[in-house]
């Protein structure tokens, strides 16, 4: 890990433990320079990622402050499964169908259930190079995705989203019909310029939507 890798993910750790709260001023960048025995370029180069991020807020002779947390519609989050599905009464069961690893890459793929009835197949790459003790779990109780949400920051999303029809292998898994309209949901996330995970969602169309509430814009 470089100088600025660590000044990076030292200043992440901080703000995602709460330890520096949104608006708390971090360090100023000639403490920096001396806590870490680097250049001034080199703190600054870190603190510039952080921004683009959106991890702290960069002021122009007050210094560089922890950003307010961005507050997204329910299309843009990462969701939990396992507490949506709880959230709505249902009985919620994670059953994992392959895992191996191929070379720095984990791939998981596995069923998750509502009310015993499939909801969601997933097939998920985890990088190993950013999540290195994935490695050792073994995703047979827990979820790959709910394991990351509670074990490794994010600070970047993509999404796409699409309609797709399910195969015959898909529809078997989903105990549905083949061709059946589906939901596919496909998403990477990155802690900031490291990618995290990759991951395909795919839904039946008739159990599960995606929803937001906008308001309209300042005229």
């Amino acid at each position: 890990m470089t100088v600025e890798e660590r000044i990076r993910s030292d200043i992440e750790a901080r703000v995602h433990s709460g330890e520096w709260r949104p608006g708390m001023r971090i360090p100023f960048e000639h403490e920096l320079v001396a806590s870490y025995g680097c250049s001034r370029a080199t703190v600054n180069k870190a603190l510039t990622r952080l921004a683009r991020a959106g991890l702290i807020e960069r002021r122009r002779k007050a210094g560089s402050f922890v950003a307010d947390p961005q507050v997204h519609s329910a299309v843009l989050e990462v969701p939990d499964l396992a507490a949506m599905i709880a959230a709505r009464g249902e009985a919620y069961r994670w059953e994992l169908l392959d895992r191996q690893t191929d070379g720095g890459e984990l791939i998981v793929t596995g069923v998750h259930y509502a009310a015993d009835r499939p909801l969601c197949l997933e097939a998920r790459t985890i990088f190993l190079a950013a999540v290195p003790q994935a490695e050792t779990e073994a995703f047979a109780e827990i979820s790959p995705g709910g394991w990351l949400l509670s074990h490794v920051p994010w600070t970047r999303a993509r999404h796409q989203i699409r309609a797709v029809e399910a195969n015959t292998e898909q529809a078997g898994l989903l105990k549905m019909p083949a061709g059946k309209a589906c939901l596919l949901i496909e998403r990477q996330t990155w802690r900031i310029d490291m990618p995290v995970t990759r991951v395909e969602q795919l839904f039946p169309g008739d159990r599960y939507d995606l929803t937001a509430e906008f308001k309209p814009g300042a005229a």
